[in-house]
């Protein structure tokens, strides 16, 4: 698998992730303009232009957060409860972070007006708050193993931090101790991003 990414966009995710699946995988980064490192154009890839998307070994292209982490999860047999219930909790907290929490975060990507972005920084507070109550004590989102859920949680509060949007303390903790897995280290560093402290 290919996984074309810009560093430190929700591209981490699906990174992580397929670390975390112990799947082989190349990475491709593409630049502002739109260009893969080997020079392609990555709208002939992905004419939607976002990152991330995932090149499968027949040739076969899937976009989107949500689809490429639970085909990760689905082709490893990994990062996802065993049970309906537990999987179907996952897919509701990948979908509550790419439309709430992600989609939440447009204003600051598109630096919009201030107003925007106070009304936005409100709603995400909430939304942060709500993850932080669905975690409660447990280790990852989901319960006492990480799942798919929980490398997306990860780059909401990467985002969430590139513009000073709190998140509430235990999810802080939670963002340094997932600092810390070997999987953000290594993502971090395939990605030339720096190490955390």
């Amino acid at each position: 698998m290919r996984l074309y990414f810009y560093p430190a966009a929700c591209s981490i995710a699906d990174h992580i992730a397929l670390i975390e699946a112990d799947l082989p995988y190349d990475l491709m980064p593409i630049d502002r303009d739109k260009r893969t490192r080997d020079g392609r154009d990555y709208l002939a890839i992905n004419p939607r232009g976002f990152v991330p998307a995932l090149e499968l070994d027949d040739g076969s292209i899937l976009t989107e957060n949500l689809a490429i982490l639970a085909h990760i999860a689905d082709h490893s047999g990994k990062l996802l409860p065993e049970d309906a219930l537990g999987r179907s909790r996952a897919l509701e907290a990948l979908s509550y972070m790419a439309t709430t929490i992600h989609g939440g975060l447009g204003p600051f990507f598109k630096k919009a007006a201030e107003a925007e972005q106070t009304k936005a920084r409100n709603a995400l507070t909430k939304g942060f708050a709500f993850l932080d109550e669905q975690m409660g004590e447990k280790p990852f989102l989901l319960g006492q193993s990480i799942s798919i859920a929980d490398p997306y949680l990860y780059w909401c509060l990467l985002a969430a931090a590139q513009f000073e949007i709190a998140a509430p303390e235990r999810l802080q903790v939670y963002f340094e101790r997932m600092n810390q897995r070997p999987s953000v280290v290594r993502a971090r560093a395939e990605e030339g991003l720096s190490p955390t402290e």
